[in-house]
């Protein structure tokens, strides 16, 4: 048989170096998938002359290892610098040979991110692939053109999982009443050096998005809006129920935007089942009868719901991305409690929160304390805002009245007869347990500097209205026993049921029931947020006047990206 050979070797002898060599490149400090063909393809440029460029630019900058995880928060600019360095300064997105796979990747994850009301454009996308077809056409690019295509690469991705993660704007300035945190850890060094450096796996920025359920529904709503904003017809049923607000028209509208056919519904005393079920949708007071607010969100456009739904979605990242397997949340503007565990809602109840002049700030704690019979300490806004009043009104007989016992600032019981506009600072009022207390019978303890607590209270006659902003700023549950006793009992795993709770609260003397199970406590502004079903969106009146704001933000951030251009 005929040996075949290659200058002069045997073909298996030279198949034999081949292999040998390409296992011996491949051992470099990190991994990247190579095709058999790469190793017999012309090279865009060489890896090492990019290297040696991209670290003299960073000439005299040096990265400390020790100081870096010390310090909680870094620049685009700093993590940029430190992924490089450990990366050997050698390029992430595209490959020698002309590889492109991660920045076609990245390209395609930042036009997805319109889905999140996130503008691509924030990241230079339009730059980006201008910069990417410049690669792929030029045989031999320009090795600065490729630095800076590679750089732009690394900043885009740093700075979309910022604002995938933490949020596009900055809270503490589009709503001074949000003191929520986000203790979420922010590191995109770690999956650009451990995913797409050593592994040669592109790192998706998806990992970087809330998992909540309700920031899945509100992109599936957002999505639904940007489709009826295409629609021609509804469009101009919206501009014409403004001046034609029949109930032929309110139905077509109720179908295409909440999509619920109600052909088949009869109006019931009057009121119409399209209308009503319209201001279920959007929060207004269910009368079933055309108002100014029902009027006025059947005329909204889908745009206008696209940039509220937008607001929301940010709301979202500024909390947490990944929720506690159980808490509970309290929806301000929907004025409703969640206690959730294992993905579903085990409890669901009205609840009064802080009126438009007192504000329920959005916090998150964790709940410490089941308080049975809670005296009431007058907090310092209540104090001077109405206790004060009443204090120049009455004097002795308001405290007697509001059952107010008064304390000098040692603890020590004075006389209520004591006490004056003038010097009522000097003292301490406090509300002893009973029928009349304040909090009820029960009350939250969850450790915040803003003094918010969930508790019982005596008016029981505002939970069943639909408009429920009444507090001076706490929660005021509609089943404060029943939550107690699920708490206690199905969380806590001790003996709590209703009959003991009882016999705690006839004694009109406080107990403390410390709790061993960690329960977070959201408290949280969303005007879109999810029904009951966990299924659908369904929205709530902006009651703080909130929405604007955070809405006028975002669009301005990008005005003023097309301002530059």
């Amino acid at each position: 048989m005929r040996q075949i050979s290659i200058f002069g070797k045997p073909l298996h002898t030279v198949i034999a170096i081949v292999t040998l060599s390409i296992l011996c490149f491949s051992c470099k400090s990190r991994h990247r998938e190579t095709n058999f063909s790469d190793y017999f393809t012309t090279s865009k440029f060489d890896e090492d002359d990019f290297a040696e460029a991209l670290y003299a630019s960073y000439k005299g900058k040096e990265i400390d290892s020790a100081k870096w995880d010390k310090k909680k928060t870094h620049s685009t600019g700093e993590i940029l610098h430190y992924t490089y360095h450990y990366s050997e300064y050698l390029p992430l997105w595209v490959g020698e040979t002309g590889g492109t796979d991660p920045a076609e990747k990245l390209i395609k994850e930042l036009e997805g991110m319109q889905a999140d009301g996130i503008n691509p454009e924030l990241y230079k996308m339009s730059a980006l692939k201008k910069q990417l077809a410049a690669f792929k056409k030029e045989s031999e690019p320009d090795l600065n053109a490729i630095i800076a295509l590679d750089t732009a690469c690394t900043i885009a991705y740093i700075e979309a999982s910022h604002d995938l993660l933490l949020g596009v704007v900055d809270p503490k300035k589009a709503d001074n009443q949000w003191f929520h945190t986000n203790d979420t850890a922010w590191r995109p060094e770690t999956p650009l050096l451990v995913q797409l450096n050593d592994l040669g796996k592109y790192p998706e920025l998806k990992q970087f998005r809330s998992t909540v359920p309700t920031y899945g529904l509100l992109m599936k709503a957002r999505e639904h809006y940007i489709t009826l904003a295409k629609d021609a017809q509804f469009k101009n049923v919206k501009t014409v129920v403004a001046t034609n607000p029949a109930d032929s028209v309110i139905r077509i509208i109720v179908a295409k935007e909440l999509q619920q056919d109600l052909s088949n519904v009869v109006a019931d005393s009057g009121k119409s089942p399209a209308v009503l079920a319209y201001q279920q949708y959007y929060g207004i007071i269910p009368t079933g009868k055309l108002d100014t607010s029902t009027k006025r969100a059947l005329t909204r456009q889908p745009e206008e719901i696209v940039s509220l739904i937008d607001a929301n979605l940010e709301r979202l990242r500024w909390m947490p991305k990944d929720m506690a397997s159980q808490y509970i949340i309290v929806n301000v503007p929907q004025m409703e409690l969640f206690l959730r565990r294992g993905g579903r809602d085990v409890m669901h109840m009205n609840v009064v929160v802080g009126k438009p002049a007192r504000e329920t700030p959005s916090l998150n704690s964790d709940m410490e304390h089941v308080v049975f019979n809670p005296p009431w300490g007058v907090p310092p806004t209540i104090l001077k805002q109405d206790v004060l009043p009443g204090i120049e009104r009455a004097g002795e007989a308001y405290l007697a009245k509001k059952d107010l016992e008064v304390f000098d600032l040692k603890g020590r019981r004075v006389d209520a007869s004591m006490v004056n506009a003038s010097n009522y600072k000097s003292f301490v009022f406090r509300q002893p347990p009973g029928d009349d207390n304040a909090l009820g019978y029960v009350k939250f303890n969850m450790p915040n500097r803003w003094n918010i607590y969930l508790h019982d209270t005596p008016h029981r006659e505002d939970f069943d209205k639909p408009y429920r902003a009444k507090s001076s700023g706490c929660i005021r549950l509609q089943q404060p026993q029943e939550m107690a006793e699920y708490i206690l009992t199905q969380i806590e795993k001790r003996d709590f049921d209703q009959s003991k709770i009882s016999g705690i609260i006839s004694t009109q003397t406080t107990k403390y029931e410390k709790l061993k199970t960690k329960l977070p406590v959201h408290i949280v502004y969303l005007t879109a947020f999810e029904d009951m079903s966990n299924k659908r969106i369904r929205f709530s009146q902006d009651i703080y006047k909130r929405d604007d704001k955070l809405v006028d933000m975002l669009k301005s951030k990008e005005e003023r990206l097309y301002a530059k251009k």
